[in-house]
């Protein structure tokens, strides 16, 4: 019988986190303590956000807002990374990242964690911004997906390529 496998990767959905900034975008629009202070949140790149306002505190609250949106469409807060506000002439800023791939340290950590407290027969391999767990036995590779989400890692992690 043939090896059965899955891959542990940490990326980001864009289109959920596009959707996330375009509800936030109209909540800071609509919202009556966000009036008269020129709040806005846009992308900056492919996985950069820049929220800017007339004030630190407003700057500080479109982001809490953000990160509700966030949480709201699925996504893992440990993916968004949020700089500190900073001023920019007459207007504060905040940038922010979405984080995606997951480095070689954090691989090796993460096959660390599933050969100690893994099963046995299950073996890792680190395989560029990803890991490739293997086994004969499917339930292996589940107890594996169990103890990675239980796990508390600074990272987000997702499974694919179950085979």
């Amino acid at each position: 019988m043939a090896d059965s496998s899955f891959d542990i990767v940490s990326k980001v959905d864009r289109q959920e986190a596009d959707n996330a900034l375009n509800q936030a975008a109209k909540e800071l629009a609509t919202r009556f303590d966000f009036k008269n202070t020129d709040t806005t949140i846009e992308w900056k790149g492919e996985l950069g956000v820049e929220i800017s306002s007339s004030t630190e505190e407003r700057a500080k609250a479109a982001l809490e807002v953000f990160r509700e949106k966030i949480v709201k469409r699925g996504l893992s807060l440990k993916s968004f990374e949020a700089g500190d506000p900073r001023p920019s002439g007459k207007e504060t800023k905040i940038s922010g990242t979405f984080k995606a791939g997951i480095s070689s340290e954090q691989a090796k950590k993460l096959a660390k964690l599933i050969r100690d407290e893994g099963p046995k027969s299950v073996k890792t391999q680190v395989m560029g911004e990803e890991l490739r767990v293997t086994s004969k036995s499917r339930d292996d590779l589940q107890a594996v997906q169990q103890l990675v989400r239980e796990a508390d890692l600074d990272f987000a992690t997702q499974f694919v390529n179950y085979r």
